[in-house]
């Protein structure tokens, strides 16, 4: 018994020090966002050098405190409010982990930890800046961490403890117990904080008043290390919804999803246009904007999903008071960003000239089409809180919305792709440049014109999605075949093994979105819906393959009871598969959900859900063939690659050839 309340005191005073130690992150945000910022502005080394220390120690106890709090959940420590709310003890250990962020309080400490560690690699791998752009960017950094603390301690406190702990919790949200959920989040906030280091950098950049190559080269490798997990997380999220709510789709264009997706269609627009500052210094006020316009619809997605003012399945918070604060936060850090972008305008402006014909006026397009197509995406996303403020109306915004007004875009920006990867700088002749594609777009052409051909339907989605799948992957092998020179093919394969990371990087990931294309295009176009009440012991017959439901029957799980089918799959009478589609009850929580059974090929994916008992007999079921589904994810997987390529270009790991600024720093007195 004294053993046991050893043990229930050390565990009790170990998240205590937990709570205590996200205080003290706090304040050591506060003198990290104040000192160095003094430092550098006075030219005082000393203060300017304290940010690194700062960010490593404010880094080290908020990761403390979000092990205090892990540590809470995987013992079941119902002392805590949050442990009741959000677990239980017959849950499985994953789950258990994962449900420190799979809610309110435990996501925004996971928000502020990532926070912090882009705050402490900058301070790690920030060598080559010079040192006072190092200050200002940390103390940017520790700003933004300053105003999440707040928010976490006043509002949202995770360490709050309830006087008479109950003997259990009550359980996840069941559809958050799955592998693919449990990893969404995290990727997710590592690219949603992580374009807080381009903020900071943006910011810090227009306060000293100094936009120039270097700059681009230092804000690079930042903004694609967000993009990449962003891209990871996002994919993550409609592998879930696809295999885990049972509807048979992708995305639904819920606010939540897009929450995520406009960063990411700007993430992308400003990695290009980085570029464009690195090689030509031409596009600085555009960069700048959008490194601040990329971190603002981050913090507006935290504000969606936390706010209640958007009904969403994927919300983690309906509280008004919440979302007040976060909004303020929103106001406080774009208003002043912006304000200060207006105040420095003359100090952006572009030295590299370039005509309508070149990889600049590219990039510009690209630019263009991937912000208004954020901007078409928040419109439909916000429309519906406008109308019912302003016009007392209720609407909903879906899917025939969205598909209509952001694909043309999307069919553009395809378009564009190739031919911006090949065209130079500056100045360019656009029959030479397109010469290495000719033989491309023919194929592309061939293969809309032949899936148009060969297809049942009449529309134009799988030929369009085809011919510019081909004419992306096609594209990308053709700039890198361009790239390796003249020569026997011999010689050109060793030169395209020395090409830079970063090359390979563009071309995998532009291949990539290809690939993903192809995948969205064909599994809309292409998809075969079933639904019908079957019999136990009956078959049926869904596209080209035979199905039997051959029996129905209970089964228990670690904390859930489940209604299990087992279907048998035929082709060419040959079984293929057995397939067991779920449809869970979890008793604690009070919620169904469904488990979908899916047989995965290259080609398609048989998809099956089980519904529930008629009263008739037999029992409600769901069949789709899905044409090559797992393209999209795939799609997804290369373009992951191809930032990760990038991402171990040693020009980025260094910043080789980054100028620094002249030391004339002087000691604080």
């Amino acid at each position: 018994m004294a053993l046991f309340e050893f043990r229930h005191t050390v565990r009790r005073m170990f998240i205590e020090l937990g709570h205590f130690a996200l205080i003290l992150a706090f304040m050591v945000a506060i003198i990290q966002t104040v000192v160095p910022f003094v430092g550098a502005q006075k030219g005082w080394r000393g203060w300017m050098a304290l940010g690194e220390p700062a960010a490593t120690t404010q880094f080290l106890l908020v990761g403390f405190s979000f092990a205090a709090l892990t540590y809470a959940f995987v013992t079941s420590d119902f002392s805590l409010r949050l442990v009741v709310l959000n677990s239980h003890t017959d849950k499985p250990m994953l789950y258990k982990i994962t449900g420190v962020w799979g809610n309110h309080e435990g996501s925004m400490l996971l928000w502020v930890l990532i926070v912090a560690l882009f705050g402490a690699m900058a301070a790690w791998f920030g060598g080559n800046l010079p040192p006072a752009l190092r200050a200002r960017v940390l103390a940017v950094q520790a700003s933004i961490g300053v105003a999440f603390y707040a928010f976490i301690l006043f509002t949202s406190n995770p360490f709050l403890r309830l006087q008479t702990p109950p003997m259990n919790g009550q359980d996840l949200n069941p559809l958050l117990q799955d592998p693919g959920l449990a990893f969404h989040p995290p990727f997710l906030y590592l690219g949603y904080v992580g374009l807080s280091m381009s903020f900071s950098f943006a910011v810090a950049a227009l306060i000293e008043g100094r936009v120039d190559a270097a700059w681009g080269r230092w804000v690079r490798p930042w903004t694609l290390a967000a993009w990449l997990f962003l891209t990871i997380g996002i994919a993550l999220g409609s592998w879930w919804a696809y295999y885990e709510l049972g509807w048979g789709g992708f995305w639904f264009w819920d606010p939540v999803e897009n929450a995520s997706f406009m960063p990411w269609l700007l993430a992308a627009a400003l990695l290009h246009s980085a570029i464009v500052v690195e090689k030509r210094e031409a596009l600085k006020a555009w960069t700048i904007l959008l490194a601040i316009l990329a971190f603002g619809f981050s913090l507006i997605g935290t504000f969606i999903v936390r706010s209640g003012v958007i009904t969403s399945v994927h919300a983690f918070a309906n509280d008004p008071e919440r979302g007040v604060f976060i909004l303020g936060i929103l106001a406080i850090f774009m208003g002043g960003a912006l304000t200060l972008y207006a105040a420095r305008a003359a100090a952006m402006e572009a030295r590299g000239v370039f005509s309508m014909v070149s990889r600049e006026s590219a990039l510009v397009l690209n630019n263009i089409l991937l912000a208004v197509s954020a901007f078409v995406v928040f419109v439909g996303t916000v429309w519906p809180l406008v109308a019912e403020l302003a016009f007392d109306r209720k609407l909903s915004v879906g899917a025939p919305f969205f598909d209509a007004a952001f694909t043309p875009f999307m069919v553009v920006l395809a378009v564009v792709l190739p031919i911006g990867a090949i065209l130079p700088w500056k100045r360019a002749r656009l029959g030479r440049s397109m010469r290495p594609l000719w033989g491309v777009l023919v194929l592309s052409i061939v293969l809309g014109a032949l899936i148009w051909v060969i297809q049942t339907g009449n529309t134009m989605l799988a030929p369009v999605g085809g011919a510019l799948a081909l004419w992306l992957v096609g594209g990308a092998v053709s700039d890198l075949w361009q790239r390796a020179g003249r020569g026997d093919v011999a010689s050109k394969l060793g030169r395209l093994s020395r090409l830079p990371r970063a090359d390979w990087g563009k071309a995998v990931a532009h291949a990539g979105l290809g690939v993903t294309f192809f995948g969205i295009a064909a599994l809309t176009a292409w998809t075969v819906e079933d639904i019908r009440v079957a019999q136990v012991g009956e078959s049926f017959r869904v596209g080209n393959y035979e199905l039997a439901l051959s029996e129905v029957k209970q089964v228990r799980g670690p904390n859930f009871i489940s209604t299990r089918a087992e279907v048998a799959v035929f082709q060419n009478s040959d079984r293929i598969a057995l397939l067991y589609p779920e449809k869970r009850v979890y008793p604690v929580a009070q919620m169904p959900t469904t488990e979908a059974a899916i047989l995965n090929g290259f080609a398609r994916d048989i998809y099956v859900v089980i519904g529930d008992p008629q009263q008739g007999g037999g029992w409600a079921v769901r069949t789709y063939i899905k044409p090559f589904a797992n393209w999209i994810w795939a799609g997804a997987i290369i373009m992951a690659l191809g930032g990760c390529l990038s991402l171990s270009d040693r020009r980025y790991r260094v910043a080789a050839g980054a100028r620094k600024a002249p030391s004339d720093a002087v000691p604080a007195e």
